[in-house]
C-alpha cells in the first residue's frame, strides 16, 4: 500500500530553489521565495529534519550543502543561555529577543535526529552541542507540543546513546507531563490532552510512540493509541483527511473548522499513524497513513492536488475557495518528511 512506486518521485528543486546561503525562506509569494518575511529556526528545524532523512536514503552527497546550512542557521540561531531565536530578517538581523517553547522543542527534535543519523561525526556532534544547550530549558516547557518535540528529539538521541539513562528519564519525565494533561482533560467523548484541537495534533501521540519505543512503558502506548484514533475518528470523514482549520479550530462542544486546511497537518498525522504502525504492527494504521497522505494527491475536500509535482513544492493548504497557491517551507518540507516517512516504513 505504501511502495515507492505508488508515490511521486522525491524532488528537492523547490526545497533548493527556497534555500540560500543564510537558510530556507519563511514564506514564497506563489513559487517565489519572499525575502521580506525572513526566516525562521522553526522552519529550517523542520528541513533540517526532512534532508537528514532524505541523506540517509540517498546518500550524502547531494543533500551536504543544504543539511549544512539548516545546521548552522540552528548555531547561529541559539543564544548564549542554549535558548534560540527564531526570527531573523532577510539582512540577518534578529528580530525577536527569545523564540518561541515550539521552536526551541523543534530545535531539539531536529538535533536529535541528525544526532541518530549517518552523518559525519562533526556534524553530530555539533548537533549534540546545540541540543545538550538547548534542553536544559526542556523543564519549563508549559507547552504541549513543544513537550512532544522534545520528546521525539530525546528518543532519537537515546538511539544513539542507548546506555544513558538520564535520556531515559528525561523522556518519561516530558511523556509524564503528556498523561497528566490527558488525565486531566480526558473524558468519554474527547479524548484528549486539552479541550481544544489545534495545530500538528498528531505530533502528541507520536511522541508517546516514540516514548513507548524507548521506555517500553506500557502506559505511553495506551494513550497514544487511544487519543491517535479519536484524531482519526474526527478527521476521517467518507474515507478522507479532513484536518482540522486553521479558522476557529476545534473547541470541546462546539462545531470544527473545516477551513483553513493546513499542508503541515497531513504530514504530522501521516507520521503519527506510521509511528503507531511501526509499535503495533497494525497494519490499519499503515492503510490510514496512506489516506492522510493522499490528502496532497487530490483527495481531500476540494479534490485538488496539494502538492505541485512539476516543481516538488507544496501548496501550504486548502481555502473554502480552493488551493492557498503559495508555496512555502513549512508546507514543502513536512511533505518530503512525510513522503519519506511512507517508503521507509515497511
Amino acid at each position: 500500500m505504501c511502495s515507492s512506486d505508488l508515490l511521486p518521485p522525491i524532488k528537492l528543486n523547490f526545497l533548493k530553489a527556497i534555500t540560500d546561503d543564510t537558510g530556507i525562506f519563511q514564506h514564497s509569494k506563489f513559487g517565489t521565495p519572499n525575502r521580506l518575511e525572513g526566516y525562521t529556526t522553526d522552519d529550517n528545524a523542520r528541513a533540517l529534519i526532512a534532508i537528514t532523512k532524505h541523506s540517509q536514503i540517498k546518500g550524502n552527497s547531494k543533500s551536504d550543502r543544504l543539511i549544512d546550512t539548516y545546521l548552522s542557521f540552528l548555531l547561529h540561531m541559539q543564544r548564549a543561555d542554549g535558548k534560540m531565536h527564531n526570527f531573523l530578517s532577510y539582512d540577518r538581523n534578529f528580530i525577536d529577543d527569545e523564540g518561541s517553547e515550539d521552536c526551541a522543542g523543534r530545535t531539539l527534535w531536529a538535533c536529535g535526529y541528525v544526532i541518530n543519523s549517518k552523518l559525519s561525526a562533526e556534524r553530530r556532534l555539533l548537533a549534540k552541542e546545540i541540543f545538550d544547550k538547548a534542553f536544559r530549558w526542556a523543564c519549563f516547557f508549559k507547552s504541549p507540543r513543544a513537550k512532544a518535540f522534545a520528546i521525539l528529539g530525546l528518543s532519537h538521541y537515546h538511539k544513539a546513546y542507548t546506555k544513558d539513562q538520564n535520556l531515559t528519564q528525561n523522556i518519561k519525565a516530558l511523556s509524564d507531563k503528556l498523561l497528566e494533561y490527558y488525565t486531566n482533560t480526558r473524558s468519554s467523548d474527547w479524548r484528549w490532552f486539552e479541550p481544544y484541537l489545534t495545530y500538528v495534533n498528531g505530533r502528541l501521540p507520536q511522541a508517546l510512540f516514540e516514548a513507548y519505543r524507548e521506555t517500553k512503558q506500557a502506559k505511553y502506548i495506551r494513550v497514544a493509541e487511544e487519543s491517535l484514533k479519536f484524531l482519526l475518528e474526527v478527521q476521517i470523514l467518507n474515507n478522507k483527511f479532513v484536518p482540522i482549520g486553521n479558522h476557529g479550530w476545534y473547541k470541546k462542544g462546539k462545531p470544527r473548522s473545516i477551513y483553513d486546511q493546513q499542508s503541515v497537518e497531513a504530514a504530522s498525522m501521516t507520521e503519527a499513524a506510521l509511528s503507531a504502525y511501526r509499535e503495533t504492527g497494525n497494519r490499519h494504521y499503515k492503510t490510514m497513513a496512506r489516506t492522510i497522505f493522499n490528502w496532497f494527491l487530490g483527495k481531500n475536500t476540494q479534490n485538488c492536488f496539494v502538492y505541485n509535482s512539476t516543481t516538488g513544492g507544496c501548496y501550504d493548504g486548502i481555502t473554502e475557495k480552493g488551493l492557498n497557491l503559495n508555496e512555502g517551507a513549512e508546507a514543502t518540507v513536512c511533505y518530503l518528511s512525510a513522503r519519506i516517512e511512507l517508503q521507509t516504513t515497511k
